[in-house]
């Protein structure tokens, strides 16, 4: 039986020579491999409240749509600057290839409701803290952060955690 990472496929040199990019949409395109996935990443919150999922732009879409709708809960999107109709809040952050903003609505997330942040991929963190802070300017509180793949030598798992979150990933690669 194939397990999430026999999903993955990994591109070489993209979108930068000396990155092996690991490519979530042949996992995706696998009903079954789609379907473990979204099962695994829900197994470690069974039974705990958790009141939005909000996904990170754009593969945290795809993953938290479907695990908001298994948990019968509300999604809430992080998206690029500029994005998003309503009025926003924004975070600018570093990421591996360089500098971007996130933006939230500023409705979205009301003071004490319990957040789970789900995207495809860990890296560097940069993102997920961006997301971490926006929630938290909201009043939201984390109770974890969820990604099908950690890239644990670029130490996005030990930024989040220093920041007090609870991480958890269904596969890592080492490298880049």
């Amino acid at each position: 039986m194939k397990n999430v990472q026999d999903y993955i496929r990994t591109i070489v040199d993209f979108p930068h020579e000396g990155i092996m990019f690991r490519d979530v949409t042949t996992l995706f395109a696998d009903a079954r491999g789609f379907r473990v996935a979204i099962d695994q990443m829900l197994h470690p919150y069974a039974g705990l409240q958790i009141d939005k999922v909000v996904g990170l732009e754009a593969r945290g879409f795809i993953l938290g749509g479907a695990i908001a709708h298994q948990l019968s809960v509300g999604f809430v999107p992080i998206r690029k600057k500029g994005k998003l109709p309503g009025t926003t809040i924004s975070q600018d952050y570093k990421l591996e290839y360089g500098e971007a903003i996130v933006e939230i609505h500023d409705d979205a997330i009301q003071p004490g409701e319990k957040i789970l942040v789900v995207d495809d991929l860990l890296a560097t963190g940069g993102t997920a803290e961006a997301g971490i802070k926006l929630i938290e300017r909201l009043g939201g509180e984390i109770i974890s952060c969820a990604f099908i793949i950690d890239l644990p030598d670029l130490g996005g798992r030990h930024r989040l955690e220093a920041l007090g979150m609870d991480v958890h990933a269904l596969c890592a690669f080492d490298g880049l």
